[in-house]
């Protein structure tokens, strides 16, 4: 899923503050074992934030790349069954963290041992329902209304215009309900918010007033390099894709602009976890409460390209590198949870409704 991401070559390292680790940890021999999204996201981490977190807290890393999607979420369930974990840590997507919390596959975490975990909303904040907190918001990035500059010299201001007629056979549009979110935009567009998308009824609503946009589609995409092509040569002007890449590619010189609506655009993220059986627990802990130091968070920003999860004010972020990532603007959050209780249900009538 983040195979896409490419370094920003922006900016200079942030001075790091040293964080007080355990003494137990440095004589641990063992290193901490963290699984990102493979590809340049991977090697941007071993690259700009491991080494420093090392000379922070005496704590070894080794980096681990994990296939996307649920694979990973797999091979952690198969390997806890035998005792063994993997990664100790690991990021995982929303849906998949969901699962793992369903299989209770993720360990409970000391939360009053991580104090910088406080920098963080709710919405980034994981726990148990007896209320045992396991996981945190990790990094986070923007899917936005992209369009051609050529073919559009002014930017839309609404995800609307996604129905608008005049934009006939004009857009390029993720493929499936759970990564392009559009149940979530159509909701917060058409009927006051994403609470309609609570009931199946409601979500029969929302698909049939998005099954409106069928005639200014022109493309379902699940490559995501077809589309960015299509939209810079203007032979597909308008549609969602990810606000960072868009912005890089027209600092490239392509006729492109990312645009967050007045609605917002939506917030899409992935989460730190610990496998059930780590046996690194305390380092894993301290790992997890260094990714969540503002300068961190900031430092994510300018060498990897995501939006940070602590409030901007926290950061040292300039208005052009926040710009880059991010926006004031309320986003729109996914309902994830209707992606996991319902995952065959939306996926059948999105099929019949939307894309069929």
């Amino acid at each position: 899923m983040m195979k896409r991401r490419a370094f920003l070559s922006t900016a200079s390292a942030v001075g790091l503050g040293t964080l007080a680790a355990p003494s137990i940890l440095r004589a641990q021999g063992q290193p901490l074992k963290v699984g990102t999204y493979g590809g340049y996201f991977e090697e941007s981490f071993q690259q700009h934030i491991y080494p420093d977190f090392t000379a922070a807290t005496g704590i070894e890393v080794e980096s681990i790349a994990e296939p996307t999607g649920e694979a990973w979420l797999v091979q952690l369930q198969q390997a806890a069954r035998a005792g063994q974990a993997p990664a100790d840590v690991s990021m995982m997507a929303q849906v998949a963290r969901i699962r793992g919390e369903q299989a209770e596959l993720w360990a409970p975490l000391d939360r009053s041992a991580m104090p910088n975990v406080e920098n963080l909303p709710d919405h980034f904040l994981y726990a148990y329902e007896d209320g045992g907190f396991y996981g945190t918001g990790a990094v986070s990035w923007f899917i936005s209304l992209v369009t051609n500059t050529d073919v559009y010299p002014e930017a839309p201001e609404s995800w609307t215009a996604f129905w608008d007629p005049a934009n006939e056979n004009r857009l390029g549009l993720l493929a499936l309900a759970s990564n392009s979110f559009l149940l979530e935009i159509t909701a917060t567009c058409f009927f006051g918010g994403t609470d309609i998308l609570g009931a199946e009824e409601g979500v029969l609503e929302v698909m049939n007033k998005l099954a409106e946009v069928k005639p200014n589609v022109r493309l379902w995409y699940r490559d995501e390099g077809q589309f960015q092509q299509a939209l810079e040569t203007g032979e597909i002007p308008m549609g969602q894709y990810y606000h960072d890449v868009t912005g890089l590619a027209a600092a490239d010189g392509k006729p492109v602009r990312s645009t967050f609506p007045q609605e917002g655009a939506v917030l899409d993220s992935g989460s730190w976890v610990v496998s059930r059986a780590s046996s690194a627990i305390e380092p894993a802990q301290v790992f997890i409460d260094y990714m969540a130091q503002p300068e961190i968070q900031a430092k994510l920003s300018r060498f990897v390209g995501t939006a940070p999860t602590v409030p901007r004010e926290m950061t040292d972020l300039t208005d052009e590198e926040f710009a880059a990532v991010s926006s004031d603007i309320e986003p729109i959050l996914p309902r994830y949870d209707l992606y996991v209780d319902r995952a065959d249900w939306v996926n059948q009538k999105w099929s019949e409704l939307v894309t069929g």
